[in-house]
């Protein structure tokens, strides 16, 4: 099929990166000074690579934070039993820093260059992947052609369009078009995903579900999780996970509620991003409640009663000590957080009104009776208390959150099973090539 031409606004944001390298350079200088990118990798954010192309046919894999890299990991687990090396490249410090150790032998990490046309251009030469594999939104426009022009075929899965971003490219339907047509095929998470994305020009559409719904449970240390075990045995715990600003300071004044009637509570805030540990002590503090932050080796001591979890890649551990958890975001309009990992751990969830993010399940597990809702500070230290004083209650609504998630399951497998016809051909065009890698870019 014939791809819509390149469009003048197109051809200006092209040439408008192409000039804009070295503020793009002086920007990512910027982001490393306050800790946003890793200085010892800025290069790969320029396209330079880190290390050797494996051998043999490759998949690159892009998720650009946490959770769509995270819910990668089992569509790379497939693409490596297929007998593909995998390149799974992040956008974020904290995805770098967290998918890194996940990876499966057979994967490696990349950072994603920024969508500057030579830096996208000298990647895609080193690496010379024979499929691409990009996540949920990510639509970078000079991304997209060079993979076009490469002829490497692209596919988008879970792939989500808020009505917001619908109307903003409607405003540019012909761009829109020439961008979308331009992917092999959308995998969306539901049918109103799938229809935004059809609306706008995508050619070939298919629902596949949600990836994260398949996700495996985060991992934890076995010596840290018998050492905070032991720490926190007897005591009433609860978790407050990903929290955003102003939500930490609902939690302490929860915690400060819940004091008479539950003495020993400790409450852990893990904040969304664990540079801001030091508000979550702060918030803590100002209701004076005595606290102590994981970054800086402080310990849940009998005497603490918040604990700061300001690391990263450690909910997995703290999910484990917990029967109940809130999930941030959504006492403060940012769409709520994932409830899949801590249901998987069985625990019982709460989260505020604002679950926009994740709006489908949330109302599958309040429906079931595996999560529920709060409206603010008052009321979640109200079903805190309900629920912290019945452990039986507890267990139930893990189980019935569990038993909820069933229906949603298999995204991994569906998007599989469209990737296997790229997969067969990508091994005979490999075979007739007898090369290892593709060739290099038409000049």
């Amino acid at each position: 099929m014939r791809r819509p031409s390149v469009t003048l606004p197109l051809q200006a944001y092209r040439a408008g990166l192409r000039i804009g390298e070295p503020a793009l350079t002086g920007l990512l200088a910027w982001r490393a000074q306050r800790g946003k990118e890793d200085p010892r990798r800025l290069p790969e954010r320029r396209g330079l690579p880190g290390r050797a192309r494996p051998v043999g046919p490759l998949a690159w894999m892009h998720g650009a934070s946490v959770g769509e890299a995270l819910s990668l990991i089992g569509l790379v687990e497939g693409m490596i039993a297929r007998g593909f090396s995998v390149l799974v490249t992040t956008g974020t410090r904290a995805a770098a820093e967290l998918v890194g150790v996940r990876l499966p032998p057979g994967a490696v990490h990349q950072y994603m260059p920024l969508d500057a046309p030579r830096w996208v251009g000298r990647f895609l030469d080193h690496w010379q992947p024979d499929l691409a594999v990009i996540a949920e939104s990510e639509i970078w426009p000079n991304t997209i052609l060079a993979l076009d022009e490469r002829e490497i075929p692209l596919i988008l899965v879970n792939g989500r369009m808020s009505e917001r971003s619908f109307r903003g490219w409607e405003r540019c339907p012909r761009t829109a078009k020439a961008l979308l047509a331009r992917i092999a095929i959308c995998l969306t998470q539901t049918q109103e995903d799938g229809e935004r994305f059809a609306k706008l020009g995508a050619p070939r559409v298919s629902i596949a579900g949600n990836l994260k719904f398949d996700a495996s449970v985060p991992p934890a240390d076995a010596q840290q999780l018998a050492y905070l075990g032991s720490m926190v045995a007897g005591r009433p715990v609860w978790v407050a996970a990903s929290t955003h600003p102003g939500e930490e300071a609902m939690v302490a004044y929860a915690h400060a509620m819940l004091k008479a009637q539950f003495p020993q509570l400790l409450t852990i805030v893990a904040p969304r991003h664990p540079a801001r540990g030091g508000e979550a002590v702060a918030c803590a503090n100002a209701v004076g409640l005595r606290s102590a932050q994981r970054s800086t080796g402080g310990r849940p001591h009998p005497s603490i009663e918040v604990y700061v979890a300001d690391t990263i890649g450690e909910l997995g551990l703290f999910y484990r000590l917990s029967p109940l958890v809130f999930l941030g975001g959504s006492l403060v309009p940012r769409g709520g957080q994932n409830p899949i990992e801590p249901l998987r751990l069985e625990s019982a969830v709460l989260h505020g009104p604002h679950t926009e993010n994740f709006g489908v399940i949330y109302q599958a597990l309040d429906r079931a009776g595996g999560a529920m809702p709060v409206r603010d500070g008052v009321e979640l230290a109200a079903v805190a208390a309900e629920l912290l004083g019945d452990r039986e209650r507890l267990a139930d609504m893990a189980r019935a959150g569990q038993r909820a998630l069933e229906p949603f399951e298999g995204a991994v497998a569906r998007t599989l099973a469209v990737l296997d016809p790229f997969v067969a051909q990508m091994k005979l065009q490999r075979l007739d090539r007898g090369s290892p890698a593709r060739p290099l870019a038409r000049a």
